[in-house]
């Protein structure tokens, strides 16, 4: 996956592609960051538990870069299931509705045929020009012993 990939998505995504290519480096990014704010004196976990203060520049920046990336996984998770991304908006209703955002794009499986999105993405071809069969020798030849 090229970079501009990770930002702009079309088509459908599984399940699989969302955890580990979407979800799992964003969380760790957001983990990592967090704790280089910390280290570096901007915030302290206390203060971010009781909302005494907000995050630091690092979390901040780390967000903005991130939230793209995650309406684009998010909405092609979502067409994978036959959604609209317009679903998205269900995760700014807080608790239930980010709940149910996950559920929805990293525990159900989508729809196993094509739908107004394209065709499934399993159904994309996973064998590459050096992975083809051989083809079988011509009758009248004998077979290459090279």
């Amino acid at each position: 996956m090229d970079f501009w990939q990770w930002y702009v998505r079309r088509g459908r995504i599984d399940r699989r592609t969302w955890w580990l290519q979407y979800a799992l480096p964003i969380g760790v990014l957001s983990v990592l960051a967090l704790m280089a704010d910390v280290a570096l004196g901007n915030s302290s976990l206390e203060s971010i538990a009781t909302g005494e203060t907000g995050y630091g520049p690092i979390v901040t920046l780390v967000g903005l870069l991130a939230l793209p990336a995650s309406v684009s996984s998010g909405a092609t998770r979502l067409h994978d299931r036959g959604m609209s991304a317009w679903w998205l908006l269900i995760g700014l209703v807080p608790l239930f509705g980010q709940i149910t955002l996950l559920v929805l794009t990293g525990f159900l499986r989508g729809d196993g045929g094509p739908n107004r999105y394209g065709p499934p993405p399993s159904a994309a071809p996973t064998a590459g020009p050096y992975l083809q069969p051989e083809p079988a020798p011509e009758p009248d030849r004998p077979p290459y012993w090279g």
